[in-house]
């Protein structure tokens, strides 16, 4: 890059920013009360989860139903400017989270007035451009896979039981569906539980809306508009006649026929590369900016869009070039998109080098030969990574994403079928050829836009993922059509409506793929060491070394200096303190397999381990040791049940096993709350003072590296949260700032720990440097390694920022505490002399590690003579 992209555009880059899980329980009002004390923290915005108007209940906002709106629910637009002007007044911005992929068909559908509009007119409708519908698909109609059996059923059952037509039942407001962006649960398919009342519910009835009295379908909590017209036909002929078909739930998977958020049918794919949606969609956020009411914006999800950078060059010239970042998952060594106009992403790409330099090398090899022992008595054994991430790839791509990937198909063959020289390629070869380099795409998605040359490296990346899709091919002259599907998805075809959909529709199909099968499948089977099982992460790579690390820095300082960087987001599987205490596995892996065979043989007496595999066990342990069992059952089961239908072997949430989820749900039950309890908790103390250093090194590393620091909310304290829905509850903020000497007594008794003590001083500390100090953090300042000298260097990860402040953090502490300590290892300072800002030590020279860390096993230096404001006690 020849210049950084900082995003900053009119408003300043925040030098940190609180990322608030708003919900009904949780509105506008309670983040207004919280913001002294958010304040006082040290961060310059709050970032908060979206804000427009969302389905009726929901905890997360993502399933926005009017983008005309803010959410009521949450307080109105009246309560975001209330929440607004306190913030400024107590000099916090606003980072907004924006959702421009989907929007929810929520039930009942007419509280989406745009997907109401399409069932009822179709493709003529005012909105039929905002959704990608395959209308010649589903032969001029959208498939609405709702129904809990299949039509005929339903549709005899309603007949011979209803009492007159038009008799409809109760006009109740369904309740919220739990839509998580990452892993979908039940609310995929529209179906009940096994053994729901089965009660006739097909029929027509009357409803007020914004355009008047209207005829309307009802099956349970859903409303369908009926189609103008049609409202006099017998109840099978008018179900025939509209622009919907209903249809039984489990056809969502092979007959969808439009775009949906991964595998979730009632989250609606958006079409914001149209001029009209997107100003549609946007039209509320943008006043709000233009406004000075939002400072800020991440961008959810935009691998899911058919042109990612076109969106961020058109919501940069329609914000001024706003601060603005998108969640973009990297893959390995890959690089976010030079041409992007943005600050950068959200942070997974930090997570996973932070991460991986507290796990070690030789540890994690023997934690990985561990669990594949421990998990060795069972048939189903997931074996390797790379085997496990290929059967999940394969199961993704030929299961849940059959629909994706058969539209690909028959827009492939409609091309063949057009050109002489594309012709004769058989059906099953072509699909064959887009199924196989969907498998073997290395990264998320390739970047192609039609009419221009492909970037050299979505060309790499086709190329790399042809040679394997080659081999599935017996007959060579039959592997061709994987240069034709390869071709087609870099637009190096030509030109013409089918061909730009496919390269858009590939590109979106493969984000899909990918994000389904690695982060949603491959984690929940595979995970000999649970911290590595986040999104951004490599299991196979999962060390970074420190000189990796400080080439990461460079990078991002010279490249990207305003993006975001973060340990938890409302999207990690554990949260951070979760993840630092479960490294230390790697540091200890003896103990670890001794704890875990005698534990485990214990604990298998219990009846109801009788039906579980040794790989859910395996995943119980690590759980309960990584947040403390004790008081956590519910949440350990709720967890347990969920990670065993994400992984989708002996159950799923479309084929849920209840017997072998009851196993497991009480033996990680019992677990929290029997006789092997006092085990856990054993094991847990011998590794607190490892765990502390994780915990506090990881701390401080985020929030003084290059980027801009994104605190979850609670994690200015060791908190340990699970998978959602255990990390987005509210947490019961305090309504003044932190003061004293012991300013963790003001908040949350729950988190006050002596780890969580530390952490908060850390953070504060951390925050309110960069606060007062922004020009030795920001995107002019520089980055530049300390290297450590003496027998233990390899310990110590350090750096300078502008010149003017080092940070200084220990890892792997085990194998240091075992090799004798620090041994004399010095570490050589810039001139002058330093002032540590967490125990106020002065020093200068070559800085003993030893004595420098004998309270803290980090530091935080200044030079002598900077004054920090007396928020928190230094001593």
């Amino acid at each position: 890059m020849t210049s950084p992209p900082t995003g900053s555009g009119p408003g300043p880059v925040p030098t940190a920013t609180y990322r608030l899980q708003l919900q009904p329980d949780f509105p506008f009002s309670a983040a207004e009360a919280a913001v002294p004390y958010l304040a006082s923290l040290g961060v310059s915005h709050l970032h908060l989860s979206p804000v427009l108007q969302a389905a009726p209940g929901s905890t997360h906002g993502y399933d926005v139903v009017d983008h005309g709106r803010i959410s009521e629910q949450l307080g109105g637009e009246r309560g975001l400017r209330s929440l607004a002007r306190t913030a400024h007044e107590h000099g916090l911005g606003l980072v907004v989270d924006v959702v421009p992929n989907h929007m929810a068909a929520p039930a009942p559908e007419h509280l989406n007035r745009a997907w109401w509009s399409v069932l009822r007119d179709g493709p003529t409708a005012p909105y039929a451009k905002w959704f990608d519908i395959d209308w010649a698909m589903g032969g001029g109609q959208v498939l609405l896979p709702v129904l809990r059996d299949r039509l005929g059923a339903e549709l005899q059952r309603s007949l011979e039981t209803a009492p007159s037509r038009g008799t409809a039942p109760s006009r109740g407001t369904a309740p919220s569906r739990g839509y998580n962006p990452q892993t979908p649960g039940p609310q995929t398919s529209g179906h009940l539980p096994s053994g729901a009342p089965r009660t006739p519910a097909l029929s027509l009835d009357k409803l007020d809306g914004p355009d008047g009295e209207e005829q309307i379908l009802r099956y349970h909590d859903h409303t369908f508009p009926v189609r103008p017209g049609t409202g006099h036909l017998p109840l099978p002929e008018l179900l025939r006649a509209q622009h919907y078909r209903l249809a039984w739930w489990r056809l969502a998977r092979t007959e969808l026929n439009y775009r949906r958020f991964f595998t979730i049918s009632d989250l609606l794919g958006l079409r914001v590369e149209d001029e009209e949606v997107f100003t549609a969609t946007h039209q509320v956020l943008l006043r709000l900016i233009r406004e000075g009411v939002i400072d800020g914006l991440r961008v959810d999800h935009p691998d899911g869009l058919a042109d990612p950078r076109g969106y961020l060059r058109r919501l940069s010239e329609a914000t001024g070039g706003r601060w603005t970042v998108v969640e973009k998952v990297l893959t390995g060594a890959e690089e976010l998109p030079a041409d992007w106009p943005c600050a950068g992403t959200t942070g997974y790409d930090a997570l996973s080098r932070i991460d991986g330099l507290f796990v070690d090398p030789a540890g994690v090899r023997r934690v990985t030969q561990t669990y594949q022992d421990f998990i060795a008595p069972d048939a189903e054994r997931p074996g390797g990574w790379a085997e496990v991430t290929d059967r999940a790839t394969r199961y993704i791509i030929t299961s849940q994403l059959a629909a994706e990937v058969g539209r690909l198909t028959t827009l492939t063959r409609r091309i063949c079928a057009e050109e002489v020289h594309l012709a004769d390629h058989a059906p099953w070869a072509l699909r064959t050829a887009i199924e196989e380099l969907l498998r073997a795409m290395p990264v998320y998605r390739p970047y192609v836009v039609p009419g221009e040359e492909p970037p050299p490296e979505a060309a790499a990346l086709l190329e790399q993922a042809a040679r394997s899709a080659k081999a599935a091919f017996k007959v060579p002259a039959e592997a061709d059509a994987v240069d034709v599907v390869k071709g087609l998805a870099l637009g190096a075809l030509g030109r013409g409506p089918s061909k730009d959909e496919f390269a858009a529709r590939f590109a979106q199909t493969s984000t899909a793929v990918r994000a389904k099968a690695i982060e949603d499948t491959a984690f929940y089977r595979w995970h000999p060491l649970l911290s590595l099982g986040e999104v951004g992460c490599d299991p196979a790579h999962p060390v970074t070394g420190p000189d990796d690390f400080h080439g990461f820095c460079q990078r991002l300082q010279l490249d990207w200096p305003a993006t975001m960087t973060t340990l938890s987001t409302h999207d990690t599987k554990r949260s951070a303190a979760v993840r630092a205490r479960l490294a230390v596995l790697s540091e200890l892996p003896e103990d670890w397999e001794r704890w875990l065979r005698e534990t485990s043989k214990f604990a298998r007496r219990i009846s109801s381990a009788e039906l579980l595999d040794h790989n859910a066990e395996y995943w119980v342990w690590q759980t309960v040791v990584g947040i403390n069992a004790l008081f956590n059952g519910d949440r350990v089961t709720a967890a347990v049940r969920k990670s065993l239908r994400e992984a989708s072997l002996r159950t799923s949430w479309t084929r849920p096993d209840a017997a072998y989820e009851e196993a497991a749900v009480g033996f990680a039950r019992e677990v929290c709350e029997g006789a092997s309890l006092y085990l856990v908790a054993e094991f847990v103390n011998s590794l607190k003072p490892y765990e502390r250093v994780n915990c506090l090194g990881s701390t401080l590393l985020q929030l003084t590296m290059p980027g801009v620091p994104d605190i979850f909310q609670g994690g200015e304290f060791a908190s340990r949260t699970l998978v959602d829905p255990d990390n987005r509850h509210p947490l019961p903020f305090p309504d003044r700032p932190l003061t004293g000497p012991d300013p963790a007594s003001v908040v949350f008794p729950y988190y006050v720990s002596p780890l969580s003590k530390e952490k908060l001083k850390v953070t504060v500390v951390a925050l309110e440097l960069r606060r007062e100090r922004p020009e030795w953090f920001g995107p002019r300042a520089s980055y530049t390694p300390v290297h450590a000298r003496g027998p233990a260097a390899a310990h110590a990860v350090a750096f300078c920022r502008a010149g003017s402040v080092v940070t200084v953090a220990t890892r792997l502490s085990r194998r240091l505490e075992r090799n004798g300590g620090w041994r004399g290892t010095a570490l050589p300072l810039p001139d002058g002399e330093w002032t540590d800002l967490l125990t106020g030590r002065q020093v200068a020279g070559n800085a003993s590690l030893a004595k420098l860390l004998d309270r803290f096993p980090v530091a935080l230096l200044a030079p002598k003579g900077y004054a920090a404001k007396p928020t928190i006690d230094r001593a």
